[in-house]
């Protein structure tokens, strides 16, 4: 005969404080901050034209685009295209210098990287 007891609930009792499964190992595991910064730059690329916008900044022979490239080719009007590259560059994924009245932008170097290797499954 068992020795666990049914609740009221129909639950068995014993089972309850037993682990449902053994744990996992964690060392692979995103800290709290490195998931707050790979968050931050997949909500950055989770936009149609930021994806564009990287994709023109990247594929460019310079290996840098001048901001008044990019209306044009994006279809946008020059402040939404500000707008994008702000998030881009707040989210480490674009650098900006300015070199007179215009800024040039560059992919940071292993920015993309980091991305790339949270999506990599490693057993």
């Amino acid at each position: 005969m068992s020795t666990s007891s049914i609740n009221q609930a129909g639950t068995d009792t014993e089972n309850l404080s037993a682990p449902c499964c053994a744990p996992s190992a964690t060392q692979n595991a995103l800290n709290p901050e490195e998931a707050e910064l790979l968050a931050s730059r997949f909500k950055a690329l989770s936009d149609p034209s930021r994806l564009r916008i990287l994709s023109i900044v990247a594929s460019n022979k310079n290996a840098e685009t001048c901001v008044c490239d990019l209306p044009e080719p994006l279809g946008l009007k020059q402040p939404t295209v500000s707008h994008h590259l702000k998030i881009l560059v707040d989210a480490g994924l674009l650098h900006r210098e300015k070199r007179g009245v215009w800024a040039y932008y560059s992919i940071v170097p292993r920015a993309l990287e980091s991305l790339q290797s949270t999506l990599v499954f490693t057993p």
